[in-house]
């Protein structure tokens, strides 16, 4: 390496690697010719249209695809020509994008496009490129383009799924606000950018409110487990009776304590999941429903009550629609419990039930993994009464399904997603709490089994900081395609040994 600051500049052009410079057309204003309208064409006029469905675009091609004859039939400004190309098609175009599978004739459509300066796309023919037509990301005006310089398209496409999926919906909103904000700032230049920083800092820095919640999270878990260290070492020094306890302990409090940990992990990473994996756990270990569902809902109210508490501090639940929730989820858990437990001596018959439910829900979570987002409707979902009750009531009797259910529906109805997470995470405390309770009101004369219950809340309270640190790093997608098929083959499992139990 030379040391010249001749040699430098030299080495530095060596390895600026990609060259091209990202720009952001104006498609609308501009004419765009298409050469080809096969399954490529179709693919990249799609793409085209995606961005600006209002470009002025001319097709020309031998033959035209049944889809792209549908696709075009929506759009007055696309004109299509079913015929050879020649120089003459070039004319009035400022864009030529050409998806044949003709080598010589791309060749010869990329040296009329150079001699008349307007600047080409070849579909898979990087050489013949004056511009790439890259992964686009799209959150409403939010726009970002990746390129890969040509090397390699499928890596352009992953990435553009993995920020598609990370990057909030809510960014459209806030550039709307931040774009109010600019228009009502006075004064000069340099202070519009000052005061413009100052409102973005969030974005980039963790705002001292966020820091606190986490801390205190981390308090918290540390100081429940700190503490029950602590009640554990002295009943063992000093109380005979645990310490036999202890080594006697029955198997199946090991189970579920990794059960917990590992359920709690998932939830962690996916947000969901932790209810219907425990529940239809239990039931496959044999413990009855009622009991089942009880171990669920008493593992969850510490967790949920920390959570809808954290919620309710950063301002994330609306208190008009928690109030709609709660009376009527608190009615249908309590409901849902009542039923449930006066069948436990009719496990046999509910154990079939429960699990096609669980069955329904694994459904569900594979359905959720495959990231196809609902439409929203234009009128956010009114029935809200309703919607608690039933959630409410079959959250009790399935164990768990409340998050699912009510937060989906809220979210697909049109409501503000950041809100109904907060909402239903402070409301589903109380759900977990007063089932729970008429759980163990019910069952206490037919006898609890303890050991579920203790490993679930023990397992679960350890996988809780674990599972916050580690739930940037999981792929949630293949999490939730493992546990939907687990949670489906479980049931059926269930489901099938519950019949041949009543035959």
């Amino acid at each position: 390496m030379s040391l010249t600051n001749k040699g430098v500049i030299t080495d530095l052009k060596k390895d600026t690697g990609n060259e091209l410079f990202p720009v952001f057309l104006k498609l609308n204003q501009l004419h765009v010719l298409l050469v080809g309208a096969g399954n490529i064409g179709l693919e990249k006029l799609e793409a085209i249209l995606n961005n600006s469905p209002d470009v002025r675009i001319t097709i020309v091609s031998r033959e035209v695809s049944e889809e792209v004859s549908t696709l075009v039939s929506d759009y007055s400004k696309i004109t299509v020509f079913k015929k050879e190309y020649d120089a003459n098609d070039l004319n009035d175009k400022d864009l030529v994008v050409v998806a044949t599978n003709n080598p010589e004739l791309n060749e010869i459509i990329r040296a009329d496009s150079k001699a008349r300066r307007i600047l080409i796309n070849v579909a898979d023919k990087p050489a013949l490129c004056d511009f790439y037509l890259g992964s686009i990301v799209k959150k409403g005006n939010l726009k970002l383009g990746i390129s890969t310089n040509g090397k390699s398209p499928t890596i352009a496409k992953r990435l553009k799924e993995v920020l598609q999926e990370s990057l909030p919906d809510e960014l459209d909103q806030t550039l709307s606000q931040m774009n109010n904000l600019r228009n009502s700032l006075t004064g000069d230049f340099a202070y519009k950018v000052k005061q413009l920083n100052k409102a973005t800092a969030v974005l980039v820095t963790p705002t001292s409110e966020q820091a606190s919640s986490q801390r205190m999270r981390w308090i918290l878990s540390g100081s429940f487990l700190s503490a029950l260290a602590i009640v554990f070492a002295i009943f063992w020094q000093t109380d005979p009776a645990f310490h036999s306890y202890v080594q006697h302990i029955n198997p199946i409090f090991y189970y579920f304590l990794f059960a917990g940990f590992l359920f709690a992990m998932v939830d962690g990473a996916i947000g969901m999941s932790y209810g219907v994996t425990s529940n239809t756990f239990s039931i496959a270990m044999g413990i009855p429903p009622a009991s089942a569902s009880a171990a669920v809902h008493i593992s969850e109210i510490l967790s949920n009550g920390i959570a809808g508490w954290m919620h309710y501090r950063m301002k994330n639940v609306n208190m008009q629609l928690f109030k709609k929730l709660l009376i009527p989820g608190i009615i249908g858990a309590v409901l849902g419990a009542f039923l449930l437990s006066s069948l436990e001596h009719y496990s046999q018959y509910t154990k079939p039930v429960v699990s096609l439910y669980t069955l329904i829900l694994g459904i569900v979570i594979l359905r959720k993994s495959a990231n196809k987002k609902a439409k929203k409707s234009g009128d956010k979902i009114k029935r809200i009464t309703f919607l608690g009750f039933g959630g409410g009531f079959i959250d009790a009797v399935g164990g768990g399904g409340w998050g699912s259910i009510v937060l989906s529906s809220l979210i697909a109805g049109g409501r503000h997603a950041r809100y109904s997470l907060g909402s239903v995470k402070l409301s589903r405390f109380f759900i977990a709490l007063m089932s729970s309770l008429t759980f163990i009101t019910m069952l206490k004369d037919k006898g609890i089994v303890w050991e579920p219950i203790l490993g679930l809340v023990i397992g679960s309270a350890i996988a809780s900081p674990i599972a916050a640190k580690l739930s940037s790093k999981i792929s949630a997608k293949s999490l939730m395609v493992a546990v939907g098929l687990i949670v489906i083959a479980v049931s059926l499992y269930s489901i099938v040994k519950g019949i041949l139990k009543v035959i």
